[in-house]
């Protein structure tokens, strides 16, 4: 990897003052929006973004139109695509201009050029390496920390949102932007289903959320790994041999974690496969889960309905048998 790839603390603190994990990385963000074409055209196309917004009684769910995630939405990620490209996050493929901010010796903070958040960010592995959660989800834990408060971390499944199957990331956003994190507090002490309560831990499902999940909440790491790795195991038990089960994760931290982890049933929803004007180009991932989905063509964007929201959540997610499955699953841990 090259050293004009990686930005040094000196030049960091030119862009915005600060040591830790977070403030560095928003210099990087203020360093790449402005030095970085690709960067700047990007968030300054973020700005026109347009919204609207679906409510559902207790819980809303916008759409947002981002012509720049068109690439992303619409990626190949069957076998053999990903064979025949070159991998676009390995460090050696990145493009002129980008830089990034070392983050201990396996990992690098990169500003996303494609954003979805008014800060965006993709946490890649160093080597080329499968994206798969397990063994990383401890260092997913301790980046969410260290970018607390100001950004959300989260992970997308290799068959279920993540572009790059086949090398390690996650990503970083803005905090207060998903609706799922002002809405989570109401949600939980009228809607989830306390599972599991142990002195450091708390294990809820949340259902009558249109989309099912699971939420982890705790102080010790210890705790939260032991329990993700339950869920895991149990998600497994149903998915093909060797695979990493279908889920996206996204996470937050406030002097605890809250992990909430998706569970999936498909990648994309049937009018994602529908032929002519039935056809809806909608790749929901971790963000679409957390409530804002994303609509690279304006004409979807202008035409989806509620109906489609409701039937896309219906069918990426687990059943209500399923889910019944893996609450009581998850209560015998």
């Amino acid at each position: 990897m090259s050293d004009a790839l990686l930005i040094g603390e000196e030049e960091l603190a030119s862009y915005h003052p600060g040591t830790n994990l977070a403030d560095r990385a928003h210099a990087l963000f203020l360093q790449q929006s402005s030095s970085w074409g690709l960067a700047r055209e990007g968030y300054a196309g973020l700005h026109s973004a347009e919204f609207r917004t679906f409510a559902f009684g207790r819980f809303d769910v916008k759409v947002q139109f981002n012509p720049g995630r068109l690439t992303s939405s619409s990626a190949r990620v069957d076998d053999a695509s990903i064979r025949a490209r070159r991998c676009f996050v390995c460090p050696a493929n990145l493009p002129p201009g980008q830089r990034g901010v070392a983050l201990g010796p396996e990992y690098l903070l990169l500003c996303n050029p494609y954003p979805i958040f008014p800060e965006h960010f993709t946490i890649i592995h160093r080597e080329h390496i499968p994206q798969r959660i397990e063994g990383a989800f401890l260092t997913f834990l301790r980046l969410c920390k260290e970018l607390a408060p100001r950004y959300a971390l989260f992970y997308n499944g290799p068959k279920c949102g993540a572009s790059a199957p086949d090398h390690l990331h996650f990503q970083a956003g803005s905090r207060g932007f998903l609706p799922i994190e002002r809405e989570y507090p109401l949600l939980k002490s009228l809607l989830a289903e306390e599972i599991v309560r142990r002195a450091r831990l708390t294990v809820s499902a949340l259902d009558g959320y249109l989309r099912r999940c699971i939420v982890l909440e705790s102080t010790r790491s210890e705790e939260l790994v032991h329990a993700f790795e339950h869920l895991v195991a149990h998600l497994g038990r149903s998915g093909t041999q060797g695979e990493e089960p279908m889920l996206n994760i996204l996470a937050l931290y406030d002097d605890s974690w809250r992990v909430t982890v998706f569970p999936r049933a498909r990648h994309r929803p049937s009018f994602y496969y529908a032929e002519g004007e039935g056809r809806i180009l909608l790749s929901p991932a971790a963000v679409d889960l957390g409530g804002v989905c994303i609509t690279p063509l304006e004409n979807d964007f202008r035409r989806i309905t509620r109906e489609e929201i409701v039937r896309m959540y219906d069918e990426i997610c687990l059943t209500e048998e399923e889910f019944a499955r893996l609450k009581e699953s998850l209560r015998n841990q």
